[in-house]
């Protein structure tokens, strides 16, 4: 997904919280396989539909793709929660797997994202999703085996891409930084 005000600063951004000026610049030049074009789908926010028309894509709105749910953070920026609430903020940064203010634990889109693309495992064809950092970091964490803990770990940037194999079991091909190159697409299934 391209970037929006709250990735820029470092924040939570809203579910209808739009691409920025330069997000919105970077997804029109970015070149998404034909291949994939037929077979795309989104995060419900707002952010993630822009990204697919600006790329040219018709993307089915799908909510296993959603944003990891941040409760009352949703919409502020980091400095903001510091400065209200900075034992919550220190305690979920050192402990990434619980909830963050009254939303969803890191196990838990984990499990989302991991269900939907265990679901797509199953399709012959190639699958594009287009969604947020923490769930492409939870995919990576579900198909890798990697425990929720580890997501944090993970640096996703806006328009990223990361490329999946299914044959048997989950392979991690790619984790690219894509600032309007195409990325190239390997045979089998992938999400």
């Amino acid at each position: 997904m391209a970037s929006t005000p709250s990735s820029r600063i470092g924040g939570f951004p809203a579910r209808d919280e739009r691409l920025d000026a330069r997000g919105a610049r970077d997804a029109a030049c970015y070149r998404l396989p034909p291949k994939l074009a037929g077979r795309a789908f989104r995060s419900p926010s707002l952010a993630a539909a822009q990204t697919a028309q600006a790329i040219g894509v018709s993307a089915t709105e799908e909510a296993a793709l959603a944003d990891r749910d941040v409760g009352r953070w949703s919409g502020r920026s980091i400095e903001d929660i510091v400065a209200d609430e900075p034992a919550a903020l220190s305690g979920w940064l050192a402990d990434p797997t619980c909830a963050a203010a009254d939303g969803e634990a890191m196990a838990t889109v984990q499990r989302r994202i991991g269900a939907w693309i265990d679901r797509m495992a199953t399709q012959a064809q190639p699958v594009c999703a287009i969604t947020h950092p923490m769930t492409m970091r939870a995919a990576i964490a579900h198909t890798l085996g990697f425990p929720p803990a580890t997501t944090l770990n993970i640096d996703i940037t806006p328009l990223s891409c990361i490329r999946l194999s299914f044959n048997r079991i989950w392979r991690l091909q790619a984790l690219e930084t894509n600032r309007g190159a195409a990325p190239s697409a390997p045979d089998g299934g992938q999400v």
